[in-house]
């Protein structure tokens, strides 16, 4: 008896060994990394095929997306990730308190009929009708309502739009109701793109990474010729009694076309090159709006320009958009590789799935969601055994106002004001969401300890170009998934890209499709994030956190609010 006593434990110590003989170092997981991701054996521009290619476009609320993160959910799940599921959400856009539907564009056929023929390269406004089968009509032009341009910029500085009145408003409409009833109206006076002797940069320089994550101080000599100004949104003027703001022109120069039964509403895409962008009716309701288009610029010139000399031009379309009633509701789709003695405690990586219906929406953001699905395949290639759970989440929403990173992160953590029980074991969450390139670097929510941590791991990979990280104490809103992590006081990481085409031609317009990527940076991208992720989960310790005395404060009070509540799927 005692023999066969000896002999089991014996035989349990055996099994055991295995699992002990695959806890990997993070140095063979780093070199691992870097032999799956080679060209033949890397599955990323298969998985880019999927998202972009059979999936894409993947609007919010409409039927790709669905079908895309069902196709997460099925292709996680063969890789050997566990509890691969959808969580739904209202789809309640930033601004608005209500549910929208979901929304395509089926058919979208533009033609010059008069005085030339061709076919017109324009994309469908976003939440706006379609025609009644084809329709033909002359075309018509007419400057900007009063209150409709935000402002401009002017050294430095943001200089608002005048504010009418809206007898200035009614005046303008009696004007011009004539001019439009019944016709095609391109709505805006053509103003002519110029050439740009400046080419917009593809990667930027050491030196100018160094700037850009706090190596050199940007006062330096050596940075000022990197000091350009960041993208800047047109901030909200103050109200002015008696006047009407850009919302209130805008709303009515939509019931003014319905009212005078314009056929289609053309606007001018203003930019280079052929590109078109897109956005969406603000009231996301079909009924408030004509069929509306984005025209290239080159094409609405032309036509402006011949109605300037009193030449009739007349167009045809033909636009079938549908609604989906269905897409009220909304996914972020999510999946594991659990975690062993340390499972409760989570890495999760992640990006918005969701596009807009311009392209395929490859760059922005099939390509971060790609990285972050291989860097879980390939540790799961590896056979890597993780202390802590690695998820991935994937973002439904982001495009309309980061509403599924934000209801997930309200349901799941809270914040730091109003924790949940899951608040205290997330780690990190780390996010990509800039275009085709690998990381350059990293933007960490913490203290300057929680940045030294990824500068240390991902030191390996400066030879791939991997240069630094930066402590950020933001908990503002805007621009990327990680900062509603941020916001409420957990670890977000956002990884810093090259430009590599994303600016001008492929963020969010209709040229962000699977040609517009670069390979080599998303397999470099993958195995990195892998590598990082990997880190995450084996350290002693999870990464530094802001301590409580030392947490920043929020933009504004961090209270549990209707919108929040709705987002989260506590109100319907």
């Amino acid at each position: 008896m005692r023999m066969i006593r000896l002999l089991v434990a014996v035989l349990a110590a055996g099994l055991m060994l295995p699992a002990a003989a695959q806890q990997l170092t993070q140095a063979q997981v780093d070199g691992q990394a870097r032999a799956l991701e080679t060209p033949a054996n890397s599955k990323i521009m298969w998985i880019m095929h999927e998202l972009a290619d059979v999936y894409g476009p993947r609007l919010t609320g409409g039927p790709n997306l669905l079908r895309a993160d069902r196709w997460v959910v099925r292709t996680t799940t063969s890789w050997g990730m566990k509890n691969a599921h959808l969580e739904p959400y209202p789809f309640v856009p930033e601004r608005l308190h209500h549910a929208v539907p979901g929304w395509a564009n089926r058919l979208l056929q533009a033609n010059a009929i008069a005085p030339f023929q061709d076919q017109l390269v324009v994309r469908s406004l976003h939440w706006t009708p379609g025609t009644p089968g084809p329709v033909t009509a002359q075309a018509v032009l007419i400057p900007d309502p009063p209150g409709l341009s935000r402002g401009s910029f002017e050294n430095g500085r943001f200089l608002p739009a005048p504010q009418p009145t809206q007898a200035e408003l009614d005046a303008y409409f009696a004007k011009y109701a004539p001019v439009v009833r019944d016709k095609i109206v391109l709505v805006g006076e053509y103003k002519m793109v110029p050439v740009s002797f400046t080419p917009w940069e593809l990667r930027r320089s050491d030196t100018q990474w160094d700037c850009m994550l706090g190596v050199l101080a940007p006062d330096t000599a050596a940075c000022k010729p990197y000091q350009r100004p960041r993208f800047r949104r047109f901030p909200q003027p103050a109200p002015q009694a008696g006047r009407l703001n850009y919302r209130e022109v805008s709303a009515q120069l939509d019931a003014f076309l319905l009212k005078n039964g314009v056929k289609v509403r053309i606007n001018d895409a203003h930019k280079a090159h052929g590109v078109i962008v897109a956005y969406n009716n603000p009231s996301y309701d079909i009924s408030t709006a004509v069929p509306t288009v984005v025209m290239q610029s080159d094409s609405y010139g032309r036509i402006s320009r011949l109605l300037g000399d009193d030449i009739p031009v007349t167009l045809r379309f033909d636009i079938r958009n549908v609604t989906y009633p269905e897409g009220r509701r909304f996914n972020d789709v999510v999946a594991e590789i659990p975690g062993t003695d340390l499972k409760a405690q989570v890495v999760m990586l992640g990006g918005h799935l969701d596009s807009w219906n311009n392209a395929t929406g490859a760059t922005d953001n099939a390509a971060g969601s790609a990285m972050m699905l291989e860097a879980a395949r390939i540790l799961l290639a590896m056979h890597a055994h993780p202390r802590r759970t690695i998820r991935v989440a994937l973002w439904g929403g982001e495009e309309e106002g980061l509403l599924g990173s934000l209801a997930y992160v309200d349901a799941h953590f809270g914040s730091f004001e109003h924790p949940t029980p899951e608040y205290k074991n997330l780690v990190a969450y780390l996010n990509i969401d800039d275009g085709t390139s690998k990381p350059r670097g990293a933007r960490v929510f913490g203290p300057p300890a929680a940045a030294a941590f990824f500068r240390q791991t991902l030191a390996p990979f400066h030879d791939w170009g991997f240069m630094g990280a930066v402590a950020d104490s933001s908990r503002r809103t805007g621009g990327t998934d990680s900062t509603s992590f941020n916001q409420a006081g957990l670890p977000g990481v956002n990884f810093e890209q090259d430009p590599i085409e994303y600016q001008p031609y492929s963020w969010h317009t209709n040229l962000d499709t699977y040609e517009r990527l670069v390979p080599q940076d998303l397999r470099e991208g993958a195995a990195e994030i892998a590598a990082a992720a990997y880190a995450l989960a084996m350290a002693p310790e999870p990464l530094p956190r802001f301590e409580a005395a030392k947490m920043p404060k929020p933009p504004k009070p961090v209270d549990p609010s209707p919108q929040a509540a709705l987002r989260s799927g506590q109100k319907n």
